[in-house]
């Protein structure tokens, strides 16, 4: 069973993904070349416990840490580290709030100084990729139609889509039903319904779409080392329109300022 949110658990949603939104807006405050990633990971620990809020991720299923920190060729779930942030790298950061016993989720990937400009097409062909997305998350429709507006778009860009990672439900839980892919058909899958919640979360590769994980078990990488872009947003299925609980506008005021 999909859960169908009343209107103030959808409050309560919004608060947690508020807050995820504003820690990696704090935490781009800190990307710059000669940064660790686990410096990164412990600023985003402390703004969210200083908010009366949990990290959502620190020790989901074993996982070590607040933030999950993906360099250049990694797609998701990279573990923050003594690794140094260098000029022209991208970094996916994946940050989870619970706050209320209600989970935030959100991702967004940024820029280490100048990057070239194939990666930067990649990175604002996902992040499209995700809006075109957002649009189809309206009652009535389908997952299916959710992927196939992702796929659509980044293919005729002539990027992959990664198969095995996939968009979410999301609730009292970090990971709820329905499972929410950036590929698919339009008119397949489970049907949304005004009150459901999701993360819509394209991973988008340069290259060809496989993967591997990492000895760590963890780290998610592409086969072909090439970079990978990942963002995401949780909203609330609307009829019309969807409602977008988590937003990158205070991510993109710090970018703005540097």
């Amino acid at each position: 069973m999909i859960p169908i949110r009343s209107e103030e658990e959808i409050e309560l949603l919004r608060s947690s993904n508020l807050l995820v939104s504003k820690t990696l807006a704090e935490v781009a405050k800190w990307i710059r070349p000669g940064i660790t990633t686990l410096e990164l990971d412990k600023k985003a620990e402390e703004f969210i416990r200083d908010h009366g809020a949990i990290p959502g991720f620190l020790g989901y299923n074993g996982y070590p840490n607040t933030l999950c920190t993906s360099v250049n060729c990694e797609v998701v779930h990279g573990i923050p580290s003594k690794y140094t942030l260098k000029e022209g790298d991208i970094i996916s950061i994946d940050c989870g709030v619970l706050l209320n016993n209600y989970y935030g989720d959100s991702a967004y990937t940024f820029e280490v100084g100048p990057v070239n400009e194939k990666v930067k097409k990649l990175l604002q062909v996902t992040k499209e990729s995700l809006f075109l997305g957002i649009e189809q998350a309206i009652e009535g429709k389908r997952t299916g139609d959710i992927g196939y507006a992702i796929q659509n778009y980044c293919e005729s860009h002539g990027f992959s889509v990664v198969r095995e990672m996939i968009g979410h439900g999301i609730g009292r839980k970090l990971h709820e039903p329905p499972e929410v892919p950036n590929y698919g058909r339009r008119g397949n899958g489970p049907l949304l319904k005004k009150g459901m919640v999701i993360c819509i979360e394209p991973m988008i590769n340069m290259g060809a779409k496989n993967i591997y994980i990492d000895h760590d078990g963890w780290t998610v990488k592409t086969k072909d080392n090439l970079p990978s872009a990942h963002f995401e947003l949780a909203v609330a299925v609307g009829k019309g329109k969807a409602d977008i609980l988590s937003t990158f506008r205070y991510i993109e005021e710090v970018l703005e300022n540097k």
